[in-house]
């Protein structure tokens, strides 16, 4: 591979540079993003390798910013006149549009993973070999056993952005995921359980013996448990939330809303709240995109701006929101490096990497005890959110009984019922052991998908509603 992806142009690097300084001129913004990667998937389902797919793509992306309006071209074609066409098309947003040129974004010679391509190593054969063992051991371990899907997932970009001023900044992305599923029966009745695993670093700690097995073993047990699981009771019940992956609710019913283009818009249930009390005291909620390996974190961020540590509630009062750069400038705010896309043929926009709740002072056994009747929430899956309202809806993946303090029977089905504002005020006891997930995060936002982080210590949350099938 040569250097820099402006080389792949079939012109010279000054001539796409005068390209891009001409279609953002008079703009307030804007960038050339070129992109190539390479991604590859393996599933073995039911006892057989199931899918097994490899590609690569390369493109580019540009981009000019006047006001609130934006001009977006992309191709998969690496040339002058499919750049002068693009040219053309942004070019219109400018039309009768005088502006100032933003500042480039300051530079970093950080580096939060390595440039490994986790796609050649392990060799395939050695995937597929890996998943049919995974099968084999999970059949092997528990007659109730009656399906198993084991996957790798890896992906490689490299990426570079060009401004108007010929300053550009490279990055080079690795990211793999390890997921296992189970399905256990006994007579007519059916559960599953699951468990992933990943991040911005290559396969190597994932496939070794001790760490595939305890995959394994956390998805056939949570499979288990559901097996004995009863119906979940309907009511309002005081809920405790496990540490790690339940931080998607956070992530979901509050993170949404803190990001920059739905508060300028006023679309945000948190929208005009700035400085006020929107959580519980002790509540303190951060986007953190600088954590090395992690599945959300990015050395610089879509645009080109190095990712921060930006904190969003701090003791309960919101004091920030995730900003990219055009919403940064249109609310007189600071970029925070949350500028991102799914890919060259998408317009970045604000997102969150890693959004997790920090720890408090309580020992979650403390926090269990002091439930009388209420419901431990382990694992979350599927949820629905309305980021104007924040209301929300999550389902348990793995749910228990609190009786008197202490954990008991588990229950399925579960489901999570509230309003984002409202329930981070329902927050009366913080763990102090925030954790954040395995590196399974995916989020979606307007038809783009980006990896990202979640955690959480041990909630008690007083009240909530809770939906189920037995009264």
């Amino acid at each position: 591979m040569r250097s820099t992806l402006i080389e792949r142009f079939d012109v010279a690097d000054d001539r796409v540079k005068q390209i891009v300084a001409d279609t953002i001129k008079d703009a307030d913004d804007g960038e050339l993003y070129i992109e190539s990667s390479e991604s590859e998937a393996l599933m073995f389902d039911n006892g057989r390798l199931k899918t097994a797919n490899y590609s690569t793509d390369e493109g580019f992306g540009l981009r000019a910013v006047a006001g609130e309006a934006t001009g977006y071209a992309h191709s998969s074609e690496l040339s002058e006149a499919s750049l002068l066409r693009a040219s053309d098309a942004v070019s219109a947003v400018k039309s009768g549009y005088s502006g100032t040129l933003a500042d480039a974004p300051p530079r970093t010679n950080r580096h939060l993973y390595s440039d490994e391509n986790p796609i050649g190593s392990p060799s395939f054969e050695a995937k597929a070999k890996l998943l049919q063992e995974i099968d084999a051991h999970l059949r092997a371990a528990d007659p109730r056993v009656r399906q198993v899907s084991a996957s790798l997932a890896s992906s490689w970009q490299h990426v570079e952005i060009l401004r108007a001023d010929g300053q550009s900044v490279r990055d080079i992305r690795p990211l793999v995921r390890m997921s296992v599923s189970v399905v256990v029966g006994d007579g007519d009745r059916q559960e599953t359980g699951s468990y992933g695993m990943g991040g911005r670093k290559g396969f190597g700690e994932f496939v070794a013996d001790e760490s595939w097995k305890h995959a394994a073993s956390e998805a056939l047990r949570q499979a288990l448990v559901n097996l004995e699981a009863v119906p979940a009771p309907a009511g309002t019940f005081d809920i405790v939330l496990s540490n790690g992956w339940p931080g998607v609710m956070l992530h979901e019913a509050v993170g949404h809303g803190l990001e920059g283009d739905f508060n300028r818009k006023k679309t945000s249930a948190f929208a005009g709240l700035m400085g006020q009390q929107v959580a519980a005291k002790g509540v303190t909620v951060v986007d953190d995109g600088t954590i090395s390996e992690r599945r959300g974190s990015l050395t610089v961020d879509d645009e080109g701006t190095p990712t921060n540590r930006t904190v969003l509630i701090e003791d309960g009062k919101l004091v920030g929101y995730m900003q990219d750069r055009q919403n940064a400038r249109l609310m007189g705010m600071a970029a925070t490096g949350n500028g991102r896309r799914e890919g060259y043929a998408h317009q970045p926009m604000p997102r969150m990497t890693n959004t997790y709740m920090t720890s408090g002072d309580k020992d979650p056994a403390e926090i269990i005890a002091s439930v009388k009747n209420g419901i431990y929430a382990v694992s979350f899956g599927g949820g629905q959110v309305d980021i104007t309202s924040g209301k929300f809806v999550f389902g348990c993946t793995e749910a228990y009984m609190i009786e008197n303090g202490k954990v008991t029977q588990p229950i399925k089905g579960a489901m999570l019922i509230g309003n984002g504002p409202d329930a981070m005020h329902r927050v009366s006891m913080i763990g102090n052991d925030m954790k954040l997930d395995n590196g399974i995060g995916m989020c979606g936002k307007a038809g783009q998908g980006v990896p990202v982080g979640v955690g959480q210590p041990h909630l008690r949350m007083d009240q909530m509603t809770v939906g189920g099938t037995r009264v």
